[in-house]
């Protein structure tokens, strides 16, 4: 969520911040001026608040349409009734013929009010009370009466942002409301989406983002963006070093920024994230859902599969369908999907999905088109390059299994027995482990690190390497994964950083062919003994005991730390090996770990010290990371 191109993409798509990969392709030609007819309007809602909506009619009127709805924080524009997009994503939305209806959300761009981040939603109102729920509510009943020629249905959409405006809006359902798609959707900003991994900040693509994202005085359109200041730099890793402690960033802000502030700022589970956290609130939902998440979305990972147990949990009988393929952040609304950096999927996953998943379930349940009978479950199986049908997420005949680190840099499926009892390294905040093993720029989180190669990491003293033998058969794991580490610092505090790979034989044949790319003619990869990243996340040790009470680590006392990492659906094939990697930072996709137990948005220069890290396999402390198997 980084860069002016990406703030671009929000108002010219409206979908989430993700900067364009290798397979990104060219929105399919679509004249929407002469297909719709767009007006413009300035809905009331309860409290007096008028939200800017414009409004894209089908001029064919043969028929009566429904209402297809995105909100978003990111503007509507073009504004002006004569002023049409030259392109949309999810343009099969368009051709299909629904009433499309784009609205900027309380206190953003052209609608009044006071925007805050992240909404919370509220239950049980009192009378005059507003939320994202209400804001819908009034927005469609108004559209009712007043858009002729609709069939008294509607249907909502929304990616990153919108995503989460769709989760929160769907809540006390407005009976005409259907079928509603949450994509990528933020669910709780701390414990997984944007803000915070494991209680470590996700540094480089919030800085990126937040220069961008400002409070305004609306109404507004959008003007012309202007930096805050000079990086001094393009070297995204030399910038942040050279920046110290997080507290230095305000400068990089001027007017300051308060929402930069929030995030940064509050770094353990507080009363201003919890009451963000929209799982609890996610029910009294009465229409149709289908939540759409990527197995490589480095910005909202958490939210798709949070949201689906979630609605599932608090709403039983209700048709709750989740849908995961292998793409990066809004990937699946504009792209090819074949695609990402070296990772090859062997066909057009996101054309596949809206073609037959995201259009078919709209026109289903809006249009009374044929049922598409989709499965509780849609989800892609990377390795293999197959879509799975699933009754459930994750599937139920799925088994754990341990996969456990040895002694001799060793992963296998039986506990350790004998060796060396601990591996050790040295993690110096003042040479942290990059996230991505090329330069990336100042705030930029680049989509691809989420399946790039971990060679140049694996070649650190820094990183601990664990890896298993070339497997004999196929192995497929689906759902979470659970590291189990014993560890010890010598430190007050440290970062344990876990990685899952898929390392690909030596005897991979050579490259032969070229392929086009974006019009640009790149060379094949060659793959032989490629290290592809599958899933990374940190702990922050004071934290393994729970997100709201940090407690610090006594120096060279070994603790368990357990926690989650996301969802996975991969087939190691065989002859492969599977890799775990340990390690202490992950720099600047996360902030440095003082390794002092240290308030840290008051970090100081010094507090940043040297420590001795120690993951133990031995049999009574054996380290690993547990995962769900499938036929096993």
């Amino acid at each position: 969520m980084s860069k002016l191109f990406r703030v671009v993409l929000f108002l010219i798509f409206l979908i989430p911040a993700a900067t364009f990969a290798e397979d990104e392709v060219k929105p399919e030609a679509y004249e929407i001026k002469a297909h719709y007819t767009k007006f413009e309007y300035r809905i009331p809602m309860r409290d007096g608040v008028k939200l800017f909506t414009a409004v894209y009619v089908p001029k064919d009127q043969s028929q009566k349409y429904p209402f297809l709805i995105s909100r978003t924080p990111y503007s509507i524009a073009p504004y002006g009734a004569d002023q049409y997009p030259k392109s949309r994503s999810m343009v099969e939305f368009w051709k299909s013929g629904f009433i499309m209806v784009s609205q900027d959300v309380r206190g953003r761009f052209m609608s009044e009010g006071k925007f805050i981040e992240e909404n919370p939603h509220i239950d049980n109102k009192k009378p005059g009370e507003i939320d994202e729920s209400t804001d819908l509510y009034d927005t469609i009943d108004w559209l009712l009466k007043n858009i002729p020629n609709n069939n008294g249905r509607a249907g909502m959409w929304g990616i990153s942002y919108g995503g989460f405006y769709t989760a929160s809006s769907m809540i006390d359902t407005h009976p005409a409301l259907k079928a509603c798609s949450p994509q990528a959707p933020m669910i709780n900003l701390f414990t997984g989406d944007d803000a915070y991994h494991g209680g470590a900040f996700m540094l480089s693509a919030n800085f990126g983002f937040y220069p961008y994202f400002r409070p305004q005085k609306n109404p507004v359109k959008p003007g012309k963006f202007e930096r805050d200041g000079s990086y001094g730099t393009r070297d995204g890793y030399d910038f942040f070093l050279r920046l110290g402690p997080l507290a230095e960033s305000g400068k990089y802000f001027n007017p300051p920024n308060p929402m930069w502030d929030d995030q940064w700022k509050h770094d353990v589970y507080d009363d201003y994230w919890k009451v963000r956290d929209l799982a609890p609130h996610l029910k009294d939902i009465h229409c149709s859902v289908l939540t759409v998440g990527g197995w490589f979305d480095a910005e909202d990972l958490y939210g798709p599969v949070a949201e689906y147990h979630a609605i599932k949990k608090q709403n039983p009988g209700l048709t709750n369908i989740l849908v995961e393929g292998p793409w990066v952040h809004g990937g699946w609304a504009y792209r090819d999907g074949h695609y990402i950096g070296n990772a090859d999927f062997g066909s057009n996953t996101a054309e596949y999905y809206r073609k037959n998943i995201a259009v078919p379930f709209f026109e289903h349940i809006l249009k009374d088109a044929p049922d598409p009978k989709l499965p509780e479950a849609y989800v892609f199986e990377t390795g293999s390059n197959v879509w799975k049908q699933y009754a459930s997420w994750p599937p139920a005949e799925a088994k754990p299994t341990m996969l456990y680190m040895q002694p001799g840099g060793r992963l296998s499926f039986e506990a350790p027995k004998s060796g060396a009892e601990f591996d050790e390294y040295v993690s110096d905040p003042a040479h942290p482990v990059p996230f991505i093993g090329y330069q990336a720029g100042v705030g930029d989180v680049p989509q691809e690190y989420m399946a790039s190669d971990q060679r140049f990491a694996s070649r650190r003293p820094d990183v601990l390497v664990y890896q298993s033998e070339p497997l004999q058969q196929d192995f497929t794991i689906v759902g979470p994964l659970n590291p189990k580490l014993f560890v010890s610092t010598s430190g007050t505090d440290s970062d344990f950083i876990v990685k899952l790979i898929d390392v690909y034989p030596q005897d991979v044949p050579e490259p032969k062919e070229e392929r086009k790319r974006n019009d640009v003619i790149v060379p094949e990869t060659d793959l032989a003994g490629f290290q592809l990243l599958l899933r990374g996340s940190p702990l922050r040790a004071k934290f393994r005991n729970g997100l709201e009470k940090p407690e610090a680590m006594t120096p060279n006392k070994v603790e368990e730390i357990s926690f989650s990492m996301q969802d996975v659906n991969h087939t190691f094939k065989k002859g492969h090996r599977i890799m775990v990697q340990v390690q202490s930072s992950w720099f600047p996709l996360t902030d440095r770990n003082p390794q002092t137990f240290v308030d840290i948005p008051h970090a100081k220069a010094e507090d940043y010290v040297k420590a001795t890290e120690r993951v133990y396999h031995s049999p009574q402390q054996p380290s690993g990371i547990q995962v769900l198997v499938m036929g096993k």
